[in-house]
């Protein structure tokens, strides 16, 4: 094994974006495998969960992550993060891989690659999420893909846009506006000249939390439930307030088993006189 595969693999994982440059060239020094050395670590790996060579597989792999992950740098996001995630995603694949289906390791890894650097920009391109189900997920790396050649889309462009990837006009346009927009910083910047100053939302939206009225109202409100529920626990039978009281109250909750061996009834019986006692304080505290 030469000395760049010997490299803890901990630590060649471990990117940062003071390191990136020196992690490119590191990686760009590790040799990549044959047919018939993969297939012999994948084996390995397969048959007898051999460490060593799933780290093998995943050094030598290295260089097609970082080329994926160069393909995202254009949604301002560290290129060290996204290689993080690549990285990631090719872990989960080699983990996952068989290589008696015959295919290369790098064909499979690709999608686990992708998906992890998918997820990544998705939760961190913008503080608001701009996709979270499956269609929007598509239509936002497609739609994004066709703004870089198109800028805004006329009308026609968005019905191709829609028919291409099976979603409706709406969606197309509200993907489009969302991309669009810009995060604002919650306060305003100290350095910012009165000429240039632009409201920043901390200056004009209320903060309610602090009105003495609305404090004393929830107050009052909090003692009032506080003192119906005691009323409540109280009017229940002896029985159903100790199995609530032990099994809910208590710093040490008491076993359904336990209370059963107590009262002499089965467990299944203590279950329903505390569901029904339960559902008789709910009803009665609304």
């Amino acid at each position: 094994m030469s000395n760049a595969l010997a490299l803890n693999l901990n630590a060649q994982l471990s990117v940062s974006e003071q390191s990136i440059d020196s992690y490119i060239q590191a990686v760009k020094t590790i040799p990549t495998l044959n047919d018939i050395e993969e297939k012999a670590l994948a084996f390995r790996l397969f048959n007898d969960g051999d460490v060593e060579a799933a780290k093998q597989l995943v050094l030598s792999h290295l260089r097609f992550v970082l080329y994926i992950a160069q393909g995202y740098r254009g949604y301002g996001l560290p290129l060290a993060d996204l290689v993080q995630e690549g990285n990631i995603g090719l872990m989960k694949a080699i983990k996952r891989f068989d290589p008696n289906v015959g295919v290369r390791l790098v064909s499979f890894a690709v999608h686990w690659i992708r998906a992890e650097i998918h997820e990544f920009i998705l939760k961190n391109w913008r503080i608001v999420k701009v996709a979270t189900t499956k269609a929007q997920r598509k239509l936002f790396f497609n739609l994004r893909s066709s703004k870089k050649r198109l800028g805004w889309l006329s009308h026609e462009e968005v019905q191709t846009v829609a028919t291409d990837l099976g979603v409706s006009t709406k969606d197309v346009l509200e993907m489009e506006k969302r991309m669009s927009g810009n995060d604002t910083a919650f306060d305003a910047p100290v350095d910012t000249d009165d000429e240039e100053f632009i409201a920043a939302p901390a200056g004009y939206i209320e903060d309610h939390r602090y009105d003495p009225a609305k404090m004393v109202e929830e107050f009052q409100w909090e003692n009032e439930q506080t003192d119906k529920l005691y009323a409540v626990f109280a009017d229940l039978d002896d029985r159903s307030r100790d199995i609530l009281q032990r099994r809910w109250l208590n710093d040490e909750k008491a076993t359904l088993q336990e209370l059963a061996d107590q009262y002499k009834v089965s467990a299944e019986r203590i279950r329903q006189i505390e569901n029904s006692a339960i559902k008789k304080m709910r009803k009665q505290m609304m």
